[in-house]
């Protein structure tokens, strides 16, 4: 049997993985990556995307908004918004996207005379637009 580690999904909503993993694809915020056990620890934050979780009995996949993940002998992903791929129909992915051309546009009002922020929330934005052409969805297009 493959070495595995314990990996726990939560979402402020609820948990919703709890389980011994092989691996765990992670959409981290300054690139994707791997987590397998023995991994060296670090924490990273997360970026809209897919989330593949690899178990015994197969690949489970979590649409992801944003958060945190944290590696140790352990893994935790503390997720903004976590659903099932398996959940995520058309109208579903589009209030994500709603909800980050909300967060873009009221970043957007706040910040006038800074960049940055600005920038940051559009980004945010275009990972969740991109979401919906990785999983199959016709992507919805954001006004920026």
């Amino acid at each position: 049997m493959a070495e595995t580690m314990q990996f726990d999904l939560v979402s402020p909503e609820r948990s919703l993985m709890s389980a011994q993993v092989k691996s765990v694809q992670i959409p981290g915020a300054d690139g994707d990556m791997t987590a397998m056990p023995n991994h060296a620890p670090l924490i990273t934050t997360l970026r809209p995307g897919v989330l593949k979780v690899e178990t015994d009995k197969g690949i489970e996949e979590f649409v992801v908004t944003g958060g945190f993940a944290e590696l140790g002998e352990s893994l935790s992903v503390l997720a903004e918004r976590a659903v099932p791929r398996a959940d995520v129909d058309q109208a579903t992915y589009e209030a994500m996207v709603d909800e980050a051309q909300a967060a873009y546009n009221k970043t957007k009002e706040t910040f006038k005379n800074d960049t940055g922020p600005v920038d940051d929330a559009a980004k945010l934005l275009a990972d969740m637009v991109a979401v919906g052409t990785h999983i199959g969805l016709s992507p919805k297009q954001p006004s920026l």
